[in-house]
């Protein structure tokens, strides 16, 4: 499908990812990801800051308002709590979590796991799989419209962690 992977290997993509067991036969598939010079743990806490903003194009995801620069000190996420805001408001849900390893929430009927694997000491790998029923020309335009946004996602989040991991 157009644009459903950006960044990955065929390994990434054939591994398993906890949103896959949310959905059965998705319409859409889509995986993201991107090297990071930290190590997992200095990157985990960037990941948990979904929950307080999108960090993609702020201007158009987040109605201006500019996602935080700085770790606001959350605590561990917990499944039922809310997955990401938009705009100061929350929406969508956790569904799975296992800290410092994967975070997977479901918004507007897709389902997304942010996996942390480990590398080289010091490195890790960001992995993003999106998954969705949906028909088949909306899972297109979803997959294009994604492939965007979480691309500044995770550069941004990558950046973030680098910059106030060294």
């Amino acid at each position: 499908m157009i644009g459903d992977r950006w960044g990955v290997s065929d390994a990434e993509i054939a591994r398993p990812y906890p949103c896959d067991d949310f959905v059965t036969s998705p319409a859409l598939q889509a995986w993201r990801g991107v090297g990071v010079e930290v190590p997992a743990e200095t990157l985990w806490p960037w990941i948990t800051q979904v929950r307080l903003a999108p960090y993609a194009y702020d201007w158009i995801d987040n109605l201006g308002r500019r996602s935080p620069r700085e770790l606001a000190g959350l605590p561990e996420p917990e499944v039922g709590e809310r997955f990401t805001a938009v705009g100061g408001r929350r929406l969508g849900r956790i569904v799975s979590v296992e800290p410092g390893q994967q975070l997977t929430g479901t918004i507007m009927g897709a389902f997304l796991s942010y996996v942390l694997v480990p590398q080289d000491p010091g490195r890790t790998r960001l992995l993003l799989k999106v998954v969705m029923q949906t028909g088949r020309w909306t899972a297109i335009g979803l997959s294009v419209g994604d492939l965007i946004m979480a691309r500044r996602q995770l550069l941004n989040l990558k950046r973030l962690a680098e910059r106030h991991g060294h």
